[in-house]
């Protein structure tokens, strides 16, 4: 019996574009640099769930758009957000969401995707520095609430 055991090629890379990083000290830092992330008019359309990554320095080294959803809710994949942040070599992310309607208030889904993501990260010794549910009026830190 011939088995062929070839695996296709896997190419990782990373490019990033910044000169100077913007270092994140606080959740409003987070928010300041996030919220134009969003084009104008599209916070309060449907919901955009975002990550923020971090070097050691807490530095900026990116972000990127994890997934679109619709008015109430959006799908977050784990697997999706762990893989940017290895790609990136960040040894802490932030996620971010928006609430289209701008209520601030985390939901029961909210907190089980942070409990996840941080979980999960935790494993690859990366930390999940805070969840920022964002509005155009404003923003809710979990970490700040002592939710994480």
């Amino acid at each position: 019996m011939d088995i062929d055991y070839t695996v296709g090629e896997v190419e990782l890379s990373y490019k990033p574009k910044f000169k100077t990083q913007h270092k994140v000290v606080s959740s409003e830092d987070a928010y300041k640099y996030l919220l134009p992330t969003y084009r104008e008019g599209t916070i309060c359309y449907k919901e955009y769930f975002k990550v923020l990554f971090l070097n050691q320095a807490s530095q900026i080294l990116g972000y990127t758009l994890i997934s679109e959803g619709g008015l109430t809710d959006t799908t977050v994949d784990v697997r999706v957000i762990l893989q940017a942040a290895l790609l990136t070599n960040s040894v802490a992310i932030i996620l971010a969401h928006n609430h289209p309607s701008g209520n601030l208030k985390p939901s029961r889904q909210d907190m089980e995707i942070t409990k996840q993501v941080k979980n999960a990260a935790q494993l690859m010794r990366i930390t999940v520095i805070d969840h920022l549910i964002l509005t155009d009026a404003g923003y809710y830190s979990f970490a700040d609430e002592g939710q994480l």
